[in-house]
């Protein structure tokens, strides 16, 4: 039975110099862990045939569908701040892509592939198995928080082993994405001067992303747009990327690369989970400086496109970069009003917002659990002293009775801020237990991350439990 996928691989078609033609490397003994069934019915693709010897072999990298032309794609990126002119996939592998049931384009790719001509020195290709499953988890469970994602379709274990800090299970990722086009994409070209491969690359985007975008400035303007609402988006949650370099700011507006990222337990805007991050360039409330500071160099990227006079044209892209400070506050305003519980923004709100989170961090209060109990009135129980939050409850409620339609806050509330999110301590107890060979908990896990709204079923209510001290994850790896 051979597995259908109708692909039409457009990147496929761009000048050859944006890629390197490359067939994944075969593993020895895949073994499928998870597959997605949603996705697979999204993508049109037949689960039963996925399920297979021969679809288990796709999507483990030992056999290459018709119609693939499997690729890895060239980019550069800003790593830490420090300008590393070739990355490029270097354990990845686009098969394809594919139009959805909806009619959109979806990038197949696969995640721990082997190695690639872009891969770095004394790597291997692969990735271990536990940050496989931890990227299905945390990407699907970015998609149920209703945020822009890349998807996770199917975890492979290979049967093999990779070195890192220790000799680890290996396994394989299947991703799916609207693109895997990166700020750091547009970087490659433009430091060689590329301007040819720079305009088809920027052409392909516009057409595929932004078909309304009038030029370079224009995709500009809504590659800002689109990112300043995503980042707001992870605050919202209290989800911190970890790795926020150019080469992992994709420009559909999706989140990207699953590697040292966390959901703060505890508030506090300075959190830095990732490992690397030895000076907190990407703590939480970094994140939108560091996106400023990332579109910046798209639009530095984006200059040889834009036309003379070059002063006229460096003129134009600084005044967009500067307009996305008035963007991300205004997204930033209404996620928060929104958790607030909030239908119409007024001048206030920011500030409200911005006492209560405080007084959280005073206080040592859970984020996730905070914000959802407003809908319970059991806010106060979550501070250390609950005075602190009464004080602001009197403002909060003076600001609700102005609201033009005061019935539904309760279910307004809920459906702004989930009862369940990934936490740190479940997640590596997932990771832990499918290393054992158990997956239930990583699908039990998974399974009440599907529905982060709704009321918790008693036999889940644990998982909105805090980690207790002996369970909290002080470090997030980046598992490459």
């Amino acid at each position: 039975m051979e597995l259908e996928i109708a692909f039409d691989n457009s990147y496929a078609r761009l000048p050859g110099r944006l890629f390197m033609r490359q067939a994944p490397v075969p593993v020895r003994a895949p073994e499928l862990l998870l597959l997605n069934l949603g996705l697979a019915e999204e993508l049109g693709l037949d689960a039963t045939q996925l399920k297979s010897p021969e679809g288990l072999g796709i999507l483990a990298g030992n056999a290459v569908p018709k119609g693939a032309e499997p690729l890895a794609q060239a980019y550069a990126g800003h790593q830490f701040g420090g300008f590393s002119p070739v990355l490029g996939d270097g354990r990845a592998i686009l098969l394809g892509e594919v139009i959805d049931r909806q009619g959109a384009r979806r990038d197949i790719q696969l995640k721990g592939s082997g190695l690639t001509a872009f891969s770095r020195p004394g790597s291997d290709g692969r990735a271990p198995l536990g940050a496989v499953i931890r990227e299905f988890i945390i990407s699907e469970a970015m998609y149920a928080l209703g945020i822009p994602t890349t998807r996770s379709l199917a975890a492979v274990a290979t049967g093999e082993h990779v070195r890192r800090e220790a000799m680890l299970p290996g396994g394989v990722l299947t991703r799916v994405a609207a693109s895997h086009i990166r700020v750091g994409s547009f970087q490659f070209f433009a430091a060689r001067g590329d301007t040819e491969a720079l305009q088809a690359l920027l052409d392909h985007s516009i057409e595929r992303h932004f078909p309304d975008a009038d030029g370079p400035l224009g995709f500009l303007d809504a590659v800002i747009a689109r990112q300043a609402k995503l980042v707001a988006q992870w605050l919202g949650v209290g989800f911190i990327h970890g790795v926020m370099n150019t080469d992992n700011i994709a420009i559909s507006g999706e989140t990207i690369d699953f590697g040292p990222c966390a959901f703060m337990d505890v508030f506090h805007p300075g959190t830095v989970f990732s490992s690397i991050d030895h000076q907190g360039r990407y703590a939480y409330m970094r994140q939108p400086e560091i996106l400023a500071w990332n579109l910046a160099q798209l639009a530095s990227a984006l200059l040889p496109l834009m036309g003379e006079p070059e002063d006229a044209a460096l003129e134009a892209a600084q005044a967009a970069v500067e307009r996305y400070a008035d963007r991300m506050r205004a997204e930033w305003a209404a996620e928060f009003a929104r958790k607030l519980g909030l239908q119409k923004l007024e001048d206030g709100d920011a500030n409200l917002a911005a006492d209560l989170l405080e007084r959280m961090a005073a206080e040592g209060a859970d984020f996730t659990n905070t914000f959802r109990a407003l809908a319970t009135g059991r806010a106060r129980d979550e501070f250390t002293d609950p005075l602190a939050f009464d004080q602001w409850e009197e403002n909060w409620r003076a600001r609700l009775a102005r609201e033009p339609e005061p019935e539904g806050l309760t279910a307004r509330l809920k459906q702004a801020n989930p009862a369940v999110i990934p936490r740190n301590h479940r997640v590596e107890q997932a990771i832990a237990a499918a290393m054992q060979g158990d997956l239930s908990v990583a699908t039990r896990l998974i399974g009440a991350l599907a529905r982060p709204f709704g009321d918790l079923p008693e036999d889940l209510a644990d998982l909105a439990r805090p980690p207790l001290e002996n369970e909290r994850v002080q470090r997030t790896f980046c598992g490459t």
